[in-house]
């Protein structure tokens, strides 16, 4: 998911704040700065260990506009705990070209692909205008 702030406490408790698929901007091209991406992996006891994942944030076309790649890790679990799980919270400036569909898509173990939608419009009106519900 994306959202304007999430943290990963030391108990590893996941707080996320303001999820969005959707933004408005003034004008293109543009930079949506801090935007955190919120990923929960989960996996079986038998997965413990390190996994790769790649991460990349494309427009319409599958053009790459940021990104990169890392690794999650599923500790032990406690005794008799048959699910294992692992968060992260990475943030991005995403580079925004033109109003459109973009979307994050996440590679695990070179295999699973997961896909997290976000559309960006430009504020209709003068700049600044909001625009308004009905």
């Amino acid at each position: 998911m994306l959202a304007d702030y999430a943290l990963i406490d030391q108990q590893g408790k996941l707080s996320v704040l303001g999820l969005f698929q959707h933004i408005w901007v003034q004008q293109f091209p543009t930079v949506h700065t801090r935007a955190h991406l919120v990923l929960r992996v989960r996996g079986r006891r038998t997965e413990i260990g390190s996994h790769s994942i790649r991460i990349r944030f494309v427009d319409e076309a599958g053009n790459r506009l940021v990104e990169g790649e890392g690794a999650v890790n599923f500790g032990e679990p406690p005794a008799g705990v048959t699910d294992v799980e692992a968060g992260a919270v990475l943030v991005f400036d995403l580079p925004l070209p033109a109003p459109g569909h973009y979307a994050f898509e996440i590679v695990l173990d070179g295999a699973e692909q997961y896909r997290v939608p976000l559309s960006a419009g430009q504020i209709p009106g003068p700049a600044g205008e909001h625009p308004t519900l009905h």
